[in-house]
């Protein structure tokens, strides 16, 4: 029963006992008095303690949020001294006495900011039965960072990403989404990223021709010279069909451009090409094929790292070249992620930690060649298996379709993209940077989310 009504009950006795004839009533209303002074007396009490409890409690769910910002730089009496300051700022309550306030800092399985607030109020009535104060309490936490993001930026460089200033464009958007994922981290590995440009082939670093992930089954057709010194006698065939001898190029002149996995001939039957399946040596199809690729990108790959300094450099001296072939640039974003071939393992998920692993593939265009087909369609059945094999892994992806040129909406990317809002069709250069914001703001809410 609340306050109103107990007083009300206490009126009606009051009106009673005053028209009551018979001499018993005093005393029985004397003795009855008390209870129903202390009842009414402890809502009143209770209801005003109530009050100063819900201003407890907001004082201190604003300054947990407030100190979540800054409480991964600052010291414990920092972080203590600040909850104070700001609490005192927020919390005006003069019927409250001997605050106390306890603000804590814990980085362990992510990020928590802990505030917690005690007080006491004089009750008015209560005293009447002995209890003189009452004691009120506030716990709000904050958690964020839960969350590690590993992220693999697919970049088109191809020759077309020359036009409509695309290519200065997409160092931008990079370089500024690389900012905001280095800013959602708090320490370092809260988010890994890796960089694979890629136009027909990708360079994975001409410094791995010793490496034994490489196939050098093409390249050593290709590469090299006949006794038979005529321009015709250019591969091994031709030189062998010219009653030639054929001296195979030295593997340290290799550029370091690869195309990919499978056979001379085409696809593997276990589908390489569109698979993280790790390379080994006792399976071909599973080795990277080296090619002399006359347009290997300059900016070779970069395996997840927290580098930012090192990745800036790397993104800025992209410069665009050759066709399009998505398909390799994504499956090689995807090997980034578990490791193998030119990526090393990474480092293995603590599991104290949630992990999302995510792909984002720019492209200005539609696959134009790869290691076997000049066909588009072809190219993209294959590719359209990897989307379907990295969705089933749990992997995110987002797709952007830099469309400048008036081309086809891309079908395959809008159904590879994770859903229609991980897909993005641009009409203009300058669309990469908001655009790459947006991604990155969603990728940074996703770290720090509780």
């Amino acid at each position: 029963m609340d306050a109103q009504h107990l007083l009300a009950k206490f009126a009606s006795l009051v009106r009673r006992f005053g028209g009551a004839q018979r001499g018993g009533v005093a005393v029985i209303f004397a003795l009855a008095i008390i209870p129903v002074i202390g009842l009414v007396g402890a809502a009143v009490d209770y209801s005003r303690a109530n009050s100063v409890k819900v201003a407890l409690q907001a004082a201190a769910d604003s300054t947990a949020l407030i100190l979540s910002k800054t409480a991964a730089t600052a010291t414990s009496s920092n972080i203590q001294s600040q909850a104070a300051s700001y609490f005192n700022a927020l919390f005006i309550r003069p019927e409250a006495s001997g605050l106390q306030i306890v603000a804590i800092y814990d980085s362990t399985n992510g990020s928590r900011v802990q505030v917690t607030a005690t007080a006491n109020v004089a009750a008015t009535f209560m005293g009447l039965v002995g209890i003189s104060t009452m004691q009120i309490g506030a716990t709000s936490q904050v958690k964020w960072g839960n969350t590690r993001v590993r992220v693999a930026l697919v970049l088109d460089n191809t020759g077309s990403m020359l036009d409509d200033g695309k290519m200065p464009a997409l160092i931008t958007a990079t370089n500024n989404l690389l900012n905001q994922l280095k800013a959602a981290a708090v320490s370092n590995g809260d988010v890994y990223v890796s960089i694979v440009p890629f136009v027909k082939d990708v360079n994975v670093g001409a410094g791995n021709y010793q490496a034994t992930w490489i196939d050098w089954t093409d390249w050593d057709v290709n590469n090299g010279n006949c006794s038979k010194n005529s321009g015709s006698n250019d591969t091994k065939v031709k030189c062998l069909n010219a009653s030639g001898k054929w001296t195979v190029d030295n593997h340290n002149t290799w550029k370091g451009c690869v195309e990919d996995r499978g056979n001379a001939n085409g696809p593997s039957s276990d589908n390489y090409d569109t698979n993280a399946t790790l390379p080994t040596t006792s399976i071909l199809a599973t080795l990277y094929s080296a090619e002399q690729y006359a347009y290997c990108p300059k900016a070779a790959v970069m395996a997840l790292n927290y580098d930012w300094i090192t990745m800036t450099n790397l993104v800025s001296s992209m410069t665009p070249n050759g066709n399009t072939n998505q398909a390799l640039g994504l499956q090689l974003g995807w090997q980034s992620l578990v490791g193998g071939g030119p990526f090393p393992v990474p480092p293995v998920m603590d599991a104290n930690y949630r992990y999302t692993q995510v792909i984002i593939l720019l492209t200005d265009g539609l696959n134009t060649e790869n290691r076997w087909y000049t066909s588009q369609a072809s190219i993209d059945a294959r590719q359209a298996l990897t989307c379907v094999n990295l969705k089933a892994a749990g992997v995110v992806l987002y797709t952007v379709q830099v469309n400048t040129g008036g081309d086809p909406t891309s079908s395959l990317l809008k159904t590879c993209a994770s859903d229609l809002t991980k897909f993005f069709l641009l009409t203009s250069a300058n669309q990469m940077v908001s655009t790459f914001q947006q991604i990155g703001t969603a990728l940074s809410n996703l770290r720090i989310a509780q």
